[in-house]
């Protein structure tokens, strides 16, 4: 199997604030940098946004701010991804089709990364952790998901990698094993799927100011670092029709000019 293609953000693209009208997306890690950022422009675009995480109090307080945009209701689910079972995941599944009426989008923006550590050093079961939340879960969340993306016209499955060239390096353990196979799986979906109304996308961003970043950059100004924002535009990009070329493709953000943010 080939590797994945790469592919930029047309230049000057915004998203236009009805982009996602009449979508439901589900965002996981929606209390972090990048899942809080993708809600929100999500939400700006038009889409449903179901906030998925751990936290509920965070997620409350993401679920505000979707609200003060005045655009389509979002909806809060609680989940722990570490311990959910495939059971968890169809019972997402099935709520959300009874009280979304279907699913348009996902966007696997959830991580677990504490930091950087031989790998013979992990305790086993933060090494199944580290495979369950970054890989793992995603496949299972998609897999539940994926009669009620299969009925929609246009559907989107967004994965979120990490520089393959950096974290195939010394420790980076679980989470780097994690992220390269999850940069197999949108290339095996990609051919399974290439023929349904299904995409499967992956999205590269660059380097930017999240918790994850400061855990395994400690000696870096994080900081000084953009904000998840243009990450997060390029998630809406990728969850809308225009970015039916892209099927496959990984959409790399690094060393790219500055990018632009969808409209708040």
């Amino acid at each position: 199997m080939a590797s994945a293609s790469t592919a930029r953000l047309p230049p000057g693209w915004r998203a236009e604030p009805d982009a996602l009208r009449d979508r439901v997306v589900l965002v996981t890690g929606a209390s972090g940098g990048l899942g809080r950022a993708t809600a929100l422009a999500a939400a700006a675009a038009g889409a449903g946004v179901i906030l998925l995480g751990r936290n509920v109090r965070r997620l409350e307080k993401v679920y505000d701010e979707l609200a003060a945009l005045g655009r389509a209701q979002p909806a809060i689910y609680p989940l722990d991804l570490a311990g959910a079972t495939p059971r968890d995941y169809a019972e997402l599944a099935e709520r959300i089709e009874r009280e979304c009426g279907g699913l348009h989008g996902i966007v696997h923006a959830a991580a677990h990364f504490d930091a950087l550590q031989p790998a013979l050093d992990l305790a086993p079961e933060e090494w199944l952790r580290l495979l369950h939340v970054n890989l793992s879960a995603p496949f299972l969340l998609t897999q539940a998901c994926a009669p009620l993306l299969r009925t929609a016209s246009d559907a989107a499955v967004v994965f979120v990698l990490d520089d393959p060239a950096r974290t195939r390096r010394a420790h980076w353990g679980g989470y780097g094993v994690a992220k390269h196979g999850l940069a197999a799986l949108v290339s095996i979906l990609h051919e399974e799927w290439e023929h349904t109304p299904v995409r499967v996308h992956a999205l590269l961003p660059a380097p930017m100011r999240t918790t994850l970043r400061r855990a395994a950059y400690y000696g870096e100004d994080t900081l000084a670092l953009p904000p998840p924002d243009a990450a997060a535009a390029a998630a809406v990009y990728l969850l809308g029709a225009q970015a039916g070329a892209l099927r496959g493709a990984v959409l790399d953000l690094r060393d790219a000019a500055p990018a632009v943010s969808g409209e708040r």
